[in-house]
């Protein structure tokens, strides 16, 4: 006789939350309903909560500055500006729970890292780029990852031509583009805003192309179907973007990283899109403060405040900027003068 099946519970089972799990869930919507996208701090205070949860805590005021500080130390931050905006995302939480009457008085005093002077974001020249998109176009596929050059080649030329933000060409969609007026649309990014954005011949070609050979492995795309995807049903997620940049592409373009220059990274093709600009005005004899708010609103910024923080200056600026003050400032010819 067979012997009776015995239920094993799975071992994945839901843990139960902190005190203040409910609380986070307010302070996000709250924050959400204000315009705030909140994805990073979401992620920040949810590691909080079940890091809470662990330490077997069920009481507000068992949340002492010292549970705060093991905390902070459980996820290290190398920069100290990573650091700080850990600890700015649980600071502001418990202001806003005294602010709410829930608690007297927040646990977090643990100071802020003393930033030091800031590294330069590394800049991409034009020909580094090209060979960028090179080297993703020979990819090879995946078990996971059909398609695997084209996509993420396609991604990069985005990225590069256009200054998105990496969770702006993971959310992309088949109707947002629009080959016919060569336009693609950025719906709902950061601050709620969206935007449209014109493309060049070049990225209408590459995407033209890459429309296809979706087509081809997926069938006809509906317009809200992710246009870049694996399997036709979920985004590309920001991650694998970030790990093909750094451990498949970045590798193998060798690159010589400046004396106080930051390693390179995704976010840099923005900061280079903006300074390329800059120094496509000067060239051309046009006023780079009259067209810094067509910058910032192509770049989805509130405003040109934010803007200036992309504008690294390089050597070529310099020049750039030195030209065009030596034109304004030169003497006009007197007649007679030899």
């Amino acid at each position: 006789m067979n012997a009776p099946a015995v239920r094993i519970p799975p071992m994945n089972s839901r843990r139960e939350g902190s005190p203040l799990t409910d609380t986070i869930t307010r302070y996000l919507n709250i924050k959400r309903a204000l315009g705030c996208r909140f994805n990073t701090e979401e992620r920040s205070l949810r590691l909080f909560d079940r890091f809470l949860a662990e330490q077997g805590i069920t009481r507000t005021d068992q949340i002492t500055s010292e549970r705060v500080e093991r905390f902070l130390a459980s996820r290290p931050r190398l920069e100290p500006r990573s650091y700080n905006q850990l600890l700015g995302c649980v600071r502001r939480l418990f202001e806003w729970i005294v602010e709410q009457g829930e608690m007297d008085v927040s646990p977090v005093r643990t100071p802020a890292r003393r930033e030091t002077s800031r590294r330069l974001p590394f800049l991409f020249e034009p020909q580094t780029l090209r060979e960028l998109i090179r080297l993703a176009e020979r990819l090879p596929d995946g078990s996971r990852c059909p398609h695997r050059g084209p996509t993420q080649a396609t991604i990069f030329a985005v990225l590069a031509t256009l200054g998105l933000r990496i969770g702006e060409v993971s959310r992309l969609t088949c109707g947002d583009v629009d080959l016919e007026r060569e336009t693609l649309m950025i719906r709902n990014s950061k601050f709620g805003k969206s935007r449209l954005l014109p493309f060049d011949p070049r990225l209408a070609a590459r995407l033209c192309t890459y429309l296809a050979l979706r087509e081809q492995y997926f069938g006809p795309a509906r317009p809200d179907a992710p246009l870049f995807s694996w399997q036709g049903r979920e985004p590309v997620h920001p991650n694998s973007i970030r790990r093909t940049f750094r451990d498949h592409l970045l590798p193998r373009l060798a690159l010589r990283i400046p004396p106080g220059t930051s390693h390179p990274c995704v976010h840099g093709l923005r900061h280079s899109l903006a300074v390329r600009s800059l120094l496509r005005w000067y060239r051309e004899g046009l006023d780079p403060t009259a067209r810094l708010n067509h910058l910032s609103t192509f770049l989805g910024h509130v405003n040109p405040q934010s803007t200036a923080v992309y504008l690294t200056i390089t050597s070529e600026l310099l020049e750039a900027a030195n030209a065009r003050f030596e034109a304004y400032a030169a003497p006009p010819c007197q007649e007679g003068r030899p």
